[in-house]
């Protein structure tokens, strides 16, 4: 059977390449490893802007290998004050990008009241769905603020 893509069609299909690269003198051991939802925060807590933390509404996932050590921190949107998106999809393709096994999730709350909302409960359960598929485990979902944060894993909500 003969083809009747032309070479130049058959040229612009695009690659895709996965690659995991890590930062230059950094071992593997050296990595934070996350064991409780306060060294969660913590990790948060030293890459979010402070001077912006109780106006806009941001989004953040870490990834996480086998043993729990952060492999990348990922900043996924940046909204208004009163939300952001988080789509499910850039969550996973990150995660199956680098091979991560879990992910834990975190957004703040301008407002800086720490308690999830319907929408905040109805999302973590869409993205803990999805990761299922994956085999890959939603190991916490964080609202935090800079003073305190809720913990979904702490609240049993996972």
């Amino acid at each position: 059977m003969e083809s009747r893509l032309s070479l130049q069609e058959l040229n612009n299909v695009a690659e895709v390449e996965i690659v995991y690269r890590r930062k230059p003198n950094c071992k593997p051991a050296e990595r934070p490893v996350i064991r409780t939802s306060y060294d969660s925060y913590a990790v948060f807590m030293h890459y979010w802007n402070l001077d912006t933390i109780e106006l806009i509404e941001e989004f953040k996932v870490i990834y996480l290998n086998r043993r729990n050590s952060v492999l990348q921190l990922l900043e996924l949107s940046k909204g208004g004050i009163t939300g952001t998106v988080a789509d499910p999809r850039l969550i996973l393709a990150g995660a199956l990008r680098i091979g991560a096994c879990a992910v834990v999730l975190a957004h703040n709350h301008p407002s800086g009241i720490v308690k999830p909302s319907i929408a905040d409960e109805t999302l973590t359960q869409k993205i803990k769905a999805a990761a299922s598929y994956h085999d890959i485990i939603v190991a916490d979902h964080l609202i935090i603020s800079p003073d305190s944060y809720f913990s979904f894993g702490d609240q049993g909500l996972l």
